[in-house]
């Protein structure tokens, strides 16, 4: 048996960069991959938002969520069955810019996010303010650390401000982010704007990745009566 494997292996990493053929090793052996194939969950992603959600139980049943950047959907699924979408409680709105093929129990729109139109969009599908607002969203990397890390907090500031935009008092933020210094100006905000924030990095999330993530519970609520606090 371990000739074809290694005949396999030399298959799929033979013609391409060395970063491309250590992504698709970690990628044939990694435990997570294997699972979500068998529990038919588009990508490992959703173990990351499950074990998050284990312990912090922000996805509750009968919740309105909106997952920005949702390609290829597994975030999506895990939310629609944690609400109970897939059982008519609860909606679970997918975003992205890219066609992302259908869920149970989620409604897809492709729109960009970034949109001055999209919060009022997305709230009138929903019929309210969201309580769950998620990201999960990368940028394309350029294989230049720091530029990447820049990009990639961007898209999270520019999420955190939406969140603000379409989330009811009490709702909750989760995101993705990369350590480093560029951090530190969305923490400030998301403190000003959340009763709690914390950082989160969940087993399935692979411990040589610099990727964490942000929950930030308690939204304050521009609704309640206070003053809209700037954003960035």
């Amino acid at each position: 048996m371990s000739g074809p494997r290694r005949k396999a292996s030399r298959k799929i990493t033979s013609g391409r960069t060395l970063s491309s053929r250590l992504w698709l090793e970690r990628q044939h052996t990694d435990p997570y991959v294997a699972r979500a194939r068998r529990e038919g969950l588009r990508a490992r992603a959703a173990f990351k938002l499950m074990q998050i959600d284990d312990k912090q139980h922000v996805l509750r049943p009968g919740g309105r969520v909106v997952d920005l950047g949702a390609a290829p959907g597994s975030w999506s699924q895990v939310a629609a069955q944690r609400v109970g979408a897939t059982q008519g409680k609860g909606r679970v709105i997918a975003v992205d810019v890219l066609d992302v093929a259908a869920i149970p129990g989620v409604e897809f729109l492709r729109l960009d996010f970034l949109d001055p139109d999209a919060p009022q969009t997305i709230k009138s599908l929903l019929a309210g303010p969201a309580d769950v607002v998620l990201s999960d969203m990368a940028a394309n990397t350029t294989g230049h650390s720091k530029t990447d890390h820049l990009k990639i907090m961007a898209l999270a500031e520019a999420a955190a401000e939406f969140a603000c935009e379409v989330l009811a008092p009490g709702g909750a933020f989760i995101c993705k982010v990369l350590q480093g210094g560029t951090e530190a100006r969305l923490l400030s905000v998301l403190k000003r704007n959340f009763a709690v924030v914390r950082h989160i990095k969940p087993p399935a999330s692979r411990a040589e990745s610099a990727e964490l993530y942000l929950l930030a519970t308690g939204f304050r609520g521009y609704n309640s009566g206070m003053k809209k606090i700037p954003m960035f």
